[in-house]
């Protein structure tokens, strides 16, 4: 109770009735109905009809739900204390409703109880009896029977049932006492439930009013016709039948009519008619029959057969009893309900109807003989047992026996009482001793468990002892069975007496209750009661019951009229309350279908949800599982790859450490080691001007000694193939071409590329993007997939590919990328490119200065992988943003934003810089060979022995193609041009191209990998010796006089001068002219080649040719490349040499596709049109003088060769000098370190170098350039100036033992004892970091250049003979990578080949090379990667080298002790040497390479021409010696730091050296 009524609970409680109150009507409804079950519990034969399901429920599972919604409203109910108007103000029912409700439940369970107890004085028959019974008595049993499985494990105290004998069990009067006085407060409330209850009591005292008297009567009348079927028809005012006429006349039943009843049909609703229960209730049918019986039982009578009217069709009722209900309720729960009660709903009643006929009696004492009086005088009078015929073999008539304890003449009938069977002896034993114990016997076996279902016993209630039952006289009867309701009846009337009088009237308005309450105050009496509500007309004679009850009575209080009252008015409320229970439960089922078919209809949407999401989830899974399966061959793949990729720089390092063991300084090689087996290819590093320079080993070389000659037969005939050719095409494979859409480069990105490149930057995954692509490179396209990931590209080959498998595997060997891998921070410039003149490539340039090339299916993947990968746009060298769009420009787009023409025009950047631009953005590249950079013919003279430079006539004219320069040759492609024939093909003046695949490979043929790749595309043979390039002044002649051959040349003839000479050794043949081709013949006034290469490099730098080379980018580049001006300046080539002419993905035909492809790749392909309108030429010299960094301008001849003479207040001498001066440093200064490692930060002015400029004058500029140290020059806080850690005493301090950074911030020092070096601040001199590494003292240190963001390489050289590459930071100021272990940092990369101590080194990182020189010789050349290239070996006596510099232009320039100097070119060639007559302690080369400046003890600073040691200028003489030097940024200041302690600042000007400059001025 404390949970029910707890605070804390009230929300369940208040659900849990709301849910009891919804479900009560529906399960008393599905249980029979309590108007069906009251029916039969107050007929004489107890007669139940078979109950069909009605509800949507089976009879027994509905009888569950009774019982424990019974238990539920024990407790939630009748023993709390809740109000229940919140809950049916909240739940929106009808007040009281609840307590209706619980009345009409404890209703229904009270008379099935009821029927329970009355049927069990009937199970004592004998087994036949059973046997044959008829439906009813079936019902019964298994009704029982299946209580007995819940009862049989509880004890039988808890069973509803204590005593069979009685009316209403103790359960039942206190839950109908509850009802009635739970809310009495509630007056109309509690006044109607009384109401109700005194009628249902009544109806039920009268009916075991009846019992009690005429027992033998009812068995004798059961027994006369055993094994038939008992009906109860219920005889209705408003049937179509004719009624049962009941006539006055004692003990006589006449039967009027013959009665029909037709077949039985299964039980469906128990509803009553309002119309015929108002009309019943409001009297109009209670007096139909005067003589008839009384009208309590009338009304019985027709509220049954109202019941039966309402149904659908005509049913009859078979009602069980609730007995099996009512234990189970008050048992173990546990049980399994439905399998005990399965047998309640038993088989329909068969045949039971089916062609009954009445039996009319004439005789009266024939009827007395064959059948009892049959008229009660009970309420349910108007209960007609018709009598039924006996089925033959079924007449089983058991005959009295002579024990009968009963009057004479009564047979005992079979009946069957389960309860009364408990025992072996009968509660009422009217049987014979014949028929004893065949009924006991098959009761008791019955309830044992002797069934079809073999249910366990059942532990019945102990009867009453047998003979205290037998010898009780009816009054006792009458007090046992009443004794409990009675006292609850009086209270009720006692209690509610005022209402009830005004209530139960008399037929004249008369109140009834005032006599009724005298009655009842003054006795407690049972039999006054009852005979209170009994009608004294019965015809059982019973005189002394009679006596006895008359006797007793204050008063003739007219019975008649009390049954009147309370059928008219009690039982108006009766049948209201069971009206209301009908309609709440026709509402509630309502309410049920309505919500089940909204249900059904969500179900059914969900069901088809559900299954086009199954078929979605299929859809999804299968395409997970594709998408798995295409991840698990990634990964297989990508472990391939990485698999080969392992092997293939497995081998480089094989070959790394090979290389370095058995080089002639290696620890295997020897000092006599031949050189014979030395083979050399060009590497594919690049330099700032994207020339590739550096020869590295080639261990796949060969001096192809097998490979012979073409002969000229296999040329063919001289007809032009482009003419042949041309007929396989046909015009609809030319594409139109196309206006670009312009692009605006300028600003941000655009909204659309920021959404792309934000969403490709969240991707992730193991694989980005993985595509199909083919690799790029020279004579080579190697078909494979490129996967990005998030951090690095991978490239693997389809090593299946037929394709591939036909390549042969020395082209391979020379082919980079097949297995690559390349990071995402490697990456420096992403470009798109062109294939076959498809724009579906790529370019990617790395930080290892090599690039590599794809081509993709579409130009839609193209895009998809330059969102995959960083955010580089096209490098930092163009002046165009780091962005993806900028990697998509086209080349147009790119020339448009590029900075590069105006830099070109102010001579800021060379004519060969500004070509190489245009050629890289063109879409020219290395790594495909018919797209290979194109430079101009400048010079026309190749025969002189001298070359001037200073005559035009020596150079061409660049307003023209090579094809127009011979007049005579001009005309024939002019003509050619006009009278073209082919009307497939658009005219064109020339059947070749000037730059192709085949022209590349005849220049470089003499160099590897370019012999390889000829030999590849020639079937393994060299050209016949006549067509091999062999003389440069021949193939100038043969492209002005052949009219196939209109050849331009690459960048080589500008930097590479190994390309002309045959240092392999291959056999090329003998010449027509007897004159074996070797080297090739250079012009008369170049002695070697370099002297070729760098005279052709002046002369592509000359005025003239600045003045023109506009005009020749027009005709390659520009709006001379293709339409009307291209014919007007004969420069029109076929048709597939140009952009846009085709597209490949039309040709849907493979073979013509492929023959397309051959001849764009045999025909040349002309370069992207980068302009539609003439370029601008360059500026004049003239125009720039007042530049201050006009390369070729001398200002100021008169100015003074020294500027000014800084003495510092030390003596020491001024051992290094660093002159970062360029105007972006926070500090521009010239930095200063002196023997005793005193360091100045001298601030630079650079408004000097503006002097003789307009406007210039002295007041507005500092007189002097260097201004001194004010720390140093005032001697205040020299200890922000002291390097006061000491070096070991064994090293000489020289310039190379200090590195100051490019910001001026930090200077590195070596020389410590503890084999370190340190980096100091300038600003404060604090030590910021040590660094170890070497296992000897460090003895020199050198630094590269830097580049953006003031990262550089630091080298190290060090006693122990060897030398480290460390990488600076100049984000994070110190040496390494990572902030986080600066103490530790790594070297890049150990240098060894010396077996001595390192004196000198030099670094550069454009070239990427180290030279290094050990004390005794020699000087190694390494790259920065470690691999050991080569030895500078000079002269014999050119043993000590002390010096080194390195210039980007290839120079390396050695100074070796006493006085000698050597030239040597990166890949070792010694071009000059000289000596002098002074000890030379500092030398520097000219930013451009071409002029060497030395000082030593002398105090002279001489000029030399770097090529061959041409002395140009010598300074006047200084009072000390110079130990160091260093040029400013614009090379226009020169100053030297002394021995004395000073620095002096020289002008200097080395376009007054320039033949140019001699010549004009």
């Amino acid at each position: 109770m404390d949970f029910v009524n707890s605070n804390e609970n009230i929300i369940f409680v208040h659900n849990t009735i709301h849910l009891i109150s919804q479900m009560v009507d529906n399960i008393i409804i599905a249980c029979g109905g309590i108007l069906p079950l009251l029916s039969a519990a107050t007929s004489p034969s107890t007669e139940l009809e078979n109950i069909e399901a009605t509800q949507g429920m089976s009879s027994e599972t509905a009888m569950t739900f009774l019982s424990r919604l019974m238990v539920m409203v024990d407790v939630l109910v009748f023993s709390s204390s809740l109000n229940f108007s919140e809950i049916e103000a909240e739940k929106n029912m009808s007040s009281g409703g609840l307590m209706r409700q619980c009345l009409r439940l404890v209703c229904c369970v009270a008379v099935r109880s009821c029927l329970q107890c009355r049927q069990r004085p009937r199970d004592r028959g004998n087994k036949s009896s059973i046997l044959n019974n008829n439906k009813t008595q079936e019902i019964l049993q298994n009704t029982v029977t299946s209580s007995k499985t819940a009862l049989d494990t509880v004890p039988s105290n808890l069973s509803p049932i204590k005593d069979p004998d009685r009316l209403l069990q103790d359960v039942d009067i206190n839950r109908l006492r509850a009802v009635v006085f739970r809310d009495v407060d509630d007056s109309k409330q509690a006044q109607f439930l009384a109401l109700a209850v005194v009628y249902f009591i009544s109806v039920l005292m009268v009916s075991k009013y009846r019992d009690i008297l005429e027992p033998q009567r009812e068995i004798a009348r059961i027994s006369s016709q055993p094994g038939r079927c008992m009906r109860q028809e219920i005889n209705s005012p408003t049937s179509t039948e004719t009624p049962l006429e009941f006539h006055s006349s004692k003990d006589r039943l006449v039967l009027s009519e013959d009665l029909d009843m037709g077949n039985s049909l299964p039980h469906t609703d128990s509803g009553i008619g309002e119309e015929q229960v108002a009309s019943i209730l409001n009297g109009s049918d209670l007096n139909h029959s005067a003589g008839g019986p009384d009208t309590m039982s009338e009304l019985i009578s027709t509220l049954s057969s109202e019941v039966k009217k309402s149904q659908e069709s005509p049913s009859v009722e078979v009602l069980k009893s609730p007995s099996s209900v009512l234990c189970i309720s008050q048992t173990n729960k546990g049980i399994n309900v439905k399998e005990i009660l399965k047998s309640l709903v038993a088989a329909p009643v068969e045949g039971m109807d089916a062609g009954l006929e009445p039996v009319s009696y004439p005789d009266p004492a024939a009827k007395s003989h064959a059948m009892l009086p049959m008229q009660f005088q009970s309420f349910d009078r108007s209960v007609v047992v018709p009598v039924k015929k006996a089925s033959p073999g079924n007449l089983a008539v058991n005959t009295v026996g002579s024990g009968s304890s009963t009057s004479a003449g009564l047979t005992a009938g079979s009946t069957t009482n389960i309860f009364a069977a408990a025992t072996s002896k009968s509660m009422i034993n009217t049987t014979g001793p014949t028929d004893a114990a065949p009924s006991s016997s098959s009761s008791s076996s019955f309830v044992n468990g002797a069934t079809s279902k073999n249910l366990p016993a059942v532990q019945t209630v102990a009867p009453m002892p047998e003979d205290t039952i037998e010898n009780m006289s009816i009054t006792t009867k009458l007090e046992r069975a009443l004794e409990k309701v009675a006292p609850l009846l009086r209270e009720i009337f006692v209690d509610f007496a005022p209402f009830l009088s005004r209530t139960l009237l008399g037929s004249h308005g008369q109140e009834l209750l005032i006599e009724g309450l005298v009655c009842m105050k003054s006795s407690t009496s049972v039999v006054e009661l009852v005979m209170l509500l009994c009608s004294q007309q019965s015809s059982c004679g019973w005189p002394r019951l009679q006596r006895i009850c008359v006797g007793r009575q204050h008063g003739q209080l007219n019975e008649k009229e009390w049954q009147n009252s309370i059928q008219k008015n009690a039982g108006l409320a009766f049948i209201e309350l069971i009206n209301e229970g009908r309609l709440l439960c026709h509402a509630m089922k309502d309410h049920i279908v309505r919500v089940a078919n909204e249900a059904e209809f969500i179900l059914n949407r969900q069901r088809a949800e559900d299954v086009h999401k199954h078929a979605e989830f299929e859809s999804s899974c299968a395409q997970y599982a594709a998408d798995r399966k295409e991840e698990e061959k990634m990964c297989d793949h990508l472990i391939s790859a990485a698999k080969h990729r392992d092997h293939v720089t497995a081998n480089q390092l094989k070959q790394k450490i090979v290389n370095i063991l058995t080089n002639k300084h290696g620890a295997w090689g020897t000092l006599a080691q031949s050189h014979l087996h030395d083979f050399w290819r060009l590497d594919y590093w690049e330099d700032d001007l994207r020339r590739r320079r550096r020869f590295i080993r080639n261990p796949f070389g060969s001096t192809h000694l097998n490979v012979t000659c073409k002969s000229l037969q296999e040329y063919g005939p001289e007809e032009d193939e482009v003419i042949k050719s041309k007929k396989a095409f046909c015009s609809q494979t030319v594409a139109s071409q196309n206006p670009e859409t312009e692009l605006v480069l300028e600003g941000d990105d655009d909204v659309a590329s920021l959404l792309q490149e934000k969403e490709m930057d969240n991707l992730g995954g193991p694989v980005v993007l993985s595509s199909p692509a083919q690799l790029v490179a020279p004579v080579l396209v190697a078909r494979g997939t490129l996967s990005i990931t998030t951090t690095e590209i991978y490239f693997e080959v389809d090593e299946d590919d037929p394709a591939f498998k036909k390549v042969d595997p020395k082209v391979l060997a020379y082919t980079e990328g097949l297995h690559g891998k390349w990071m995402f921070s490697e990456i420096r410039a992403v470009f798109s490119r062109r294939y076959l003149l498809q724009n579906t490539a790529m370019e990617v340039f790395m930080a290892n200065r090599t690039s590599v090339m794809f081509n993709f299916p579409d130009q839609a993947t193209v895009k998809k992988v330059v969102y995959s990968l960083p955010r580089v746009g096209v490098g930092t060298s163009y002046g165009l943003p780091q962005a993806r769009r900028i990697s998509l420009a086209t080349p147009r787009q790119l020339f448009k934003s590029s900075n590069m023409t105006q830099r070109w025009q102010r001579r800021e950047i060379s004519n060969f810089e500004y070509l190489m631009f245009l050629n890289t953005i063109a879409g020219r590249t290395y790594n495909d060979l018919n797209q290979y950079p194109v430079f101009p013919w400048v010079l026309t003279n190749y025969d002189s022995e001298e070359l001037d430079l200073t005559l035009p006539g020596n150079f061409r004219d660049l307003s023209k193609p090579v094809g127009a320069l011979n007049p005579k040759r001009a005309a024939f492609y002019a003509e050619r041009y006009e009278t073209w024939e082919d009307d497939q093909t658009p005219p064109c003046h020339y059947s070749s191209h000037y730059s192709t695949a085949a022209t590349t490979l005849h220049w470089l043929v003499r160099i590897e990998p370019f012999t390889m790749f000829f030999l590849c595309a020639n079937n393994n043979k060299f050209d016949h010796p006549d067509r091999t390039f062999s003389s440069i002044a021949r193939s100038w002649r043969n492209c002005q006089r052949d009219t196939s051959d209109v050849k331009e040349l690459i960048p080589e003839f500008y930097y590479l001068p190994e390309m002309f000479v045959n240092s392999n050794g291959y056999h090329l043949g003998m010449r027509e002219d007897r004159t074996m081709v070797c080297d090739v013949d250079l012009p008369a006034w170049a002695k070697k080649p370099e002297d070729l290469v760098r005279i052709n490099r002046m002369a592509l730098e000359s005025e003239f040719v600045s003045c023109q080379l506009h005009q020749w980018i027009d005709l390659i580049f520009g709006y001379k490349q293709r339409g009307p001006e291209a014919v007007r300046a004969l420069n029109v080539f076929h048709q597939l040499t140009y952009e846009g002419s085709v597209n490949l993905d039309s040709i849907t035909d493979p073979s013509l596709r492929e023959a397309t492809e051959a001849q764009i790749q045999s025909f040349g392909q002309t370069p992207s049109q980068l302009l539609i309108e003439p370029h601008p030429p360059r500026s004049s010299a003239m125009h720039l003088c007042f530049l201050p960094q006009s390369p070729l301008m001398f200002k100021d001849q008169m100015q003074q060769d020294v500027i000014m003479v800084l003495k510092f207040p030390s003596n020491s001498p001024v051992t290094h000098v660093a002159a970062n001066t360029l105007p972006h440093l926070t500090v521009p200064a010239v930095v200063t370190v002196t023997c005793s490692r005193l360091f100045a930060v001298n601030r630079w002015h650079n408004t000097v170098g503006l002097r003789g400029a307009p406007g210039y004058s002295l007041e507005q500029a500092h007189h002097l350039p260097i201004e001194m140290d004010t720390l140093v020059a005032n001697n205040t806080a020299s200890n922000k100036r002291q390097i006061t850690d000491l070096v070991d005493q064994s090293i000489q301090i020289t310039t190379h033992c200090f590195v100051v950074t490019a910001d001026n911030r930090y200077i590195l020092v070596c020389g410590f004892w503890d084999k370190s070096f340190r980096v100091y601040s300038s600003e404060t001199g604090k030590l910021t970091q040590i660094v170890f590494g070497h296992w000897d003292v460090v003895t020199c240190l050198a630094r590269s250049e830097s580049y953006i963001g003031g990262d550089c390489y630091i080298v190290s050289g060090s006693r122990d003979a060897t030398l480290l590459l460390w990488y600076w930071s100049g984000r994070h100021h110190i040496i390494g990578d990572n902030p986080n272990n600066s103490d530790y940092p790594a070297p890049r990369a150990v240098l060894t080949g010396h077996d001595q101590e390192v004196v000198c080194v030099s670094v550069c990182a454009e070239l990427g090379l180290v030279i290094s020189g050990a004390k005794e010789g020699p000087c190694l050349v390494h790259t920065i990667t470690g691999d050991l290239l080569r030895a500078l070996e000079g002269p014999d006596h050119y043993q000590c080298p002390r010096l080194i510099s390195v210039s980007s232009e290839g120079h390396c320039i050695i100074y070796y002790e006493r006085g000698r100097f050597c030239n040597f070119s990166i890949n070792g060639k010694l071009l000059a040497q000289m000596e002098v007559n002074d000890s030379t302690r500092a030398i520097l080369l000219s930013s451009d390479g071409h002029n060497l400046v030395s000082g030593g003890d002398n105090g002279v600073v001489q000029v030399w021409q770097a090529c061959d040691f041409k002395q140009l200028y010598v300074y006047p003489g200084c009072d000390a010696g110079i130990r160091a030097m260093d040029l400013s940024h614009d090379q226009r200041t020169l100053i030297t730091g002394m021995a004395s302690g000073s620095i002096v600042a020289f002008n200097i000007d080395f376009n007054r050296w320039h033949y140019e400059h001699q010549n004009r001025y």
